[in-house]
């Protein structure tokens, strides 16, 4: 996988841009100057990255994963990942028929839901898995694969299915090790 330069990361045009910061030359960015990104993020190859979106610190956007911010945003926050193939909304368009639908089509014609849409801390969404608008996955949820998320979560759960709904509760010794990782990046900075 090759990656941007940082000059090259420079040029894009971000809205703010961490420190050791990796993006995929193959990975499609959108409105960058509308995209926050933390340090030591990564986004890999084949990736759409659009709209409103900050990507905090420590995150990770793998293959082939949408995130479309649009209008009302998306927040990654620190140690969160999205697997393969997630796709993440803060936008869609009204399928009911009472409107028209599609990008191509001026808003006065549509009914879009329009929401933001978050993932704290310490979240990981499964491969394949989709976000809805308006959904806020809370802090140390694990989404399993190919899940789809049309409500907000309560922390420390492990959701999964169609719609994903809580099956166990997720364990923290996590915590610990982020602790420990901190201690030794403040010991030995980027």
């Amino acid at each position: 996988m090759a990656y941007l330069t940082e000059q090259q990361l420079r040029d894009v045009g971000f809205k703010s841009l961490g420190r050791n910061v990796k993006i995929s030359a193959k990975a499609s960015i959108y409105d960058p100057q509308l995209i926050e990104i933390g340090d030591r993020s990564r986004i890999d190859d084949f990736c759409v990255i659009s709209g409103r979106v900050a990507i905090g610190r420590n995150v990770h956007v793998t293959p082939q994963c949408l995130v479309a911010g649009g209008t009302m945003g998306i927040t990654m926050e620190d140690f969160s990942v999205i697997a393969y193939q997630v796709k993440i909304f803060s936008q869609s368009d009204d399928y009911t028929g009472l409107t028209l639908t599609n990008s191509t089509v001026p808003v006065k014609f549509k009914a879009e839901t329009r929401s933001a849409v978050r993932l704290c801390r310490h979240v990981i969404v499964g491969a394949g898995s989709t976000v809805f608008p308006g959904v806020t996955i809370a802090e140390g949820c694990s989404i399993g694969a190919m899940s789809l998320v049309n409500r907000s979560t309560e922390p420390w759960g492990i959701y999964q299915g169609t719609p994903a709904r809580r099956v166990k509760e997720r364990r923290k010794d996590l915590l610990e090790l982020e602790r420990q990782y901190l201690l030794e990046l403040a010991n030995d900075p980027i």
